[in-house]
């Protein structure tokens, strides 16, 4: 089984390339983003709790978060891959996957870091908020997101750089011309 970490700030299309990668390989996708929003529409204690963290720019807890992919690991045992968007956040987090991993006899494949430019991503986000109705649709929520990823999830790149499976994907072109780049970095992955 493949496993991919598709990894990048908000708006960075990690969304996007992920439906591609499903239609491509048909692996399972686990966004914690998705998850979450099901959460908060249901809701449940977890979707309030969650609800506060992300109006306020925050990240959800790990052990929140960890909890949640252990039991959706459960669920995939034979699968021919994994998609984790939004997934590691931390670098306690990318640890503890790792360990959810190995405890399945198996690891992450392949980190495709997709980079784009702090003023491209928030263009992107005001728009795609006009749209979606998501939490991120104002200049204050976004920054303060863009700092959240900055401070606390850059370091997972590190992780995956000293694990020897970061792959940096340039974000910034066509839907097309970055998904080649992609497949590309799963086919050469273990």
């Amino acid at each position: 089984m493949k496993n991919v970490v598709i990894f990048g700030a908000p708006g960075s299309g990690k969304g996007t390339q992920s439906e591609n990668i499903i239609k491509k390989y048909g692996f399972k996708h686990f966004s914690t983003g998705d998850i979450l929003r099901k959460q908060i529409a249901d809701q449940t204690e977890l979707g309030k709790t969650a609800k506060k963290f992300i109006d306020e720019g925050k990240l959800v807890t790990d052990e929140l978060i960890i909890n949640m992919m252990d039991a959706e690991l459960d669920s995939v045992k034979d699968a021919a891959g994994v998609i984790f968007d939004g997934f590691p956040r931390t670098y306690a987090q990318a640890e503890a996957l790792k360990t959810l991993l190995n405890k399945r006899g198996t690891d992450v494949s392949v980190m495709l870091n997709i980079q784009v430019d702090e003023e491209e991503l928030i263009k992107r986000l005001l728009e795609r908020g006009k749209t979606s109705g998501r939490s991120d649709d104002n200049l204050e929520t976004i920054k303060k997101r863009l700092d959240t990823y900055n401070r606390d999830t850059t370091p997972v790149i590190d992780f995956y750089k000293k694990e020897g499976t970061c792959v940096d994907i340039k974000g910034v072109g066509s839907i097309e011309e970055i998904f080649v780049a992609i497949s590309e970095a799963i086919d050469a992955a273990k």
